[in-house]
């Protein structure tokens, strides 16, 4: 006190604490939309914490891109002092993609009326769901010359359809056949008659067809 007067020392206690978690950041999106068949790239997360600074991140929880669905990732991030930060990620699975038809054989194709026709089909496949089954419609006549469609879907099981088309033309580029009754050389006496036996004509497409002769 200036008199020679000393004060017993005090202490004081200083207890320097960690209450406060990491703060968690994720990088990018906490919702994310991906195409059903494609590939899941996590973009991750850091952490910080006030006194230990960065922290390392874990990750839980599995996303199956091959099923379409709702998924959680879960990080969690420790400061080393019994303080543990959590959030979480939402990925959605979807399923928006048509699958892709391909036509066997070719397209357009084109027939011989009076034939018969066989479709040569298509196949389907989904980047989701795999290859799927095609429904064929639509019919061809081939005893009547003209243009037909088949078309052909598919479903990939999530809502979407896919529609291809084939065009069939039945066309008649082919000539009737004559059949000659009787023999194709006659003989006859001069000064008698001539009674011509005539012909009968038959064609692929359009059956009988009458015959017109010339020459006398």
């Amino acid at each position: 006190d200036g008199n020679g007067n000393n004060a017993t020392p005090v202490t004081r206690t200083v207890n320097v604490v960690d209450t406060t978690a990491p703060v968690l950041t994720l990088n990018g999106s906490s919702v994310m939309t991906i195409q059903c068949g494609s590939t899941f790239t996590d973009p991750g997360a850091t952490a910080v914490d006030a006194c230990t600074g960065n922290r390392t991140v874990n990750v839980s929880g599995t996303v199956n891109t091959a099923v379409v669905g709702t998924y959680t990732r879960t990080y969690t991030a420790n400061d080393g002092n019994g303080n543990t930060a959590t959030t979480t990620r939402t990925v959605n699975v979807v399923d928006t993609t048509a699958p892709v038809i391909t036509l066997n054989g070719s397209n357009p194709v084109s027939v011989q009326c009076g034939t018969s026709y066989t479709d040569a089909g298509a196949t389907a496949t989904d980047s989701c769901t795999g290859n799927r089954t095609v429904t064929t419609s639509g019919s061809v006549n081939t005893s009547v010359v003209g243009t037909y469609t088949i078309t052909y879907s598919a479903n990939d099981g999530n809502g979407n359809t896919a529609t291809a088309t084939r065009t069939v033309n039945v066309i008649d580029t082919t000539a009737p056949v004559i059949t000659l009754n009787g023999n194709s050389t006659m003989t006859v006496q001069c000064g008698s008659t001539f009674t011509d036996p005539g012909a009968t004509a038959t064609d692929s497409c359009t059956g009988s067809r009458p015959v017109t002769v010339t020459g006398s």
